[in-house]
């Protein structure tokens, strides 16, 4: 079995986030970037199928030369190879344009990606390749099992869980509850000497429109400061939450 697991790079949920040029760019400096937490859990499943399947797994992005820190991270935990498709991410329907070129290329019976990235939160990415590539589709998957050619998946759905079956190839947007967090894995010195020599491929992009484009960035509005109420003064305090928070 073929496994390809799509990485995005995005920053550290703990780095403090700006934008430059009139709130138009997101502002790289200072910044730490790690895989994309769904996908972290989509790649330790993929680990534990090479492991006990016999699977081979790759892992793609489509980045800059700026990406391959992360890429790199991804082979120290265990990926075979890893691949950038060389251009800017901007679009969710380019990404899946330039990921269906590799997916078709590479000939991979399972693809799995997060359900979405932490930076955009589009959750388009996947939905599309699925599409693009004739595989069969799967979202908010948070647990799967492969037997042959047949697959297992059970998603999270509104008040539930549905379990599900399907056949390769697949496509899944996996999330938290894919594996367990305990299970994530932490680079050791020796995958990450490993990983230096793991191929680590840069392919040139296919022509791929993007079909849409960000206007502008804006930050959430900071808090306002608090009213203190004196205990006694129940007028007042009925007075601000009907005509200022509107709550009664």
């Amino acid at each position: 079995m073929k496994i390809l697991v799509c990485i995005s790079h995005v920053p550290d949920t703990t780095s403090k986030i700006n934008f430059t040029d009139g709130d138009t760019k997101f502002d790289t400096n200072g910044v730490q970037f790690v895989i994309n937490p769904n996908d972290e859990f989509g790649l330790t499943r993929a680990m534990w199928f090479k492991e006990k399947q016999g699977a081979s797994v790759d892992v793609v992005n489509v980045g800059g030369a700026e990406t391959e820190p992360t890429l790199r991270k991804a082979l120290a935990i265990g990926a075979d190879s890893a691949i950038r498709v060389n251009t800017e991410a901007t679009d969710g329907f380019a990404v899946a344009k330039q990921l269906a070129k590799v997916v078709q290329d590479g000939g991979y019976d399972l693809v799995i990606a997060g359900r979405e990235s932490i930076d955009y939160n589009g959750g388009m990415v996947p939905g599309m390749l699925a599409a693009m590539t004739g595989a069969n589709y799967i979202t908010n998957c948070i647990g799967l099992e492969i037997d042959g050619a047949s697959a297992k998946a059970t998603r999270e759905i509104d008040g539930g869980k549905e379990t599900v079956s399907t056949a390769l190839p697949l496509v899944i947007g996996g999330q938290k509850g894919l594996v367990e967090e305990s299970d994530l894995r932490i680079p050791n010195m020796r995958g990450i000497m490993m990983a230096r020599k793991k191929p680590l491929n840069v392919l040139e992009p296919i022509d791929a429109k993007a079909e849409t484009n960000s206007a502008s960035f804006e930050k959430p509005a900071p808090k306002g400061a608090v009213k203190l109420v004196d205990a006694g003064n129940i007028d007042e305090l009925v007075d601000l939450l009907h005509n200022e928070a509107k709550v009664i």
